[in-house]
């Protein structure tokens, strides 16, 4: 059993701040600021590509809750979520979950990349590529 399934289970201790039929939302055991939060969702799901449509649209309203909550609690300045999917993608823990990280003017923290600059013939065999597949 994965250690979010244990902590979902309640047989790893966790900080709850809130907890439904589908979620479990902690605080982060190692965060980035104070309030640095984890949305959990109580199936086992490794990535957002085995998480099932229901969860999924239950996440985005539960997130936007847990966010209002964490802006009225610290006055954030900022919010970002962040969710990784796979080893490639810096996912260590292999159960979906959410990160919601309280940001603050200068708070030290960096979410970034180097971009690229495709020619437009890369966008068009991009968007013909994607495009079919959604449903």
């Amino acid at each position: 059993m994965c250690l979010f399934c244990k902590i979902v289970d309640g047989s790893v201790p966790s900080y709850t701040i809130y907890e439904d039929e589908f979620f479990k939302v902690i605080l982060d055991r190692f965060p980035s600021t104070l309030g640095h939060t984890l949305i959990i969702p109580k199936i086992h799901a490794e990535n957002i590509f085995d998480l099932n449509d229901e969860y999924a649209g239950k996440l985005m309203i539960l997130t936007k809750k847990i966010s209002i909550a964490l802006k009225e609690s610290f006055n954030i300045e900022g919010l970002n979520l962040l969710q990784n999917n796979g080893e490639v993608a810096g996912q260590a823990i292999f159960h979906f979950h959410l990160h919601l990280i309280p940001r603050y003017k200068n708070d030290g923290i960096r979410v970034g990349w180097e971009c690229i600059d495709p020619q437009e013939s890369e966008f068009v065999e991009t968007v013909e590529k994607i495009k079919p597949l959604i449903l």
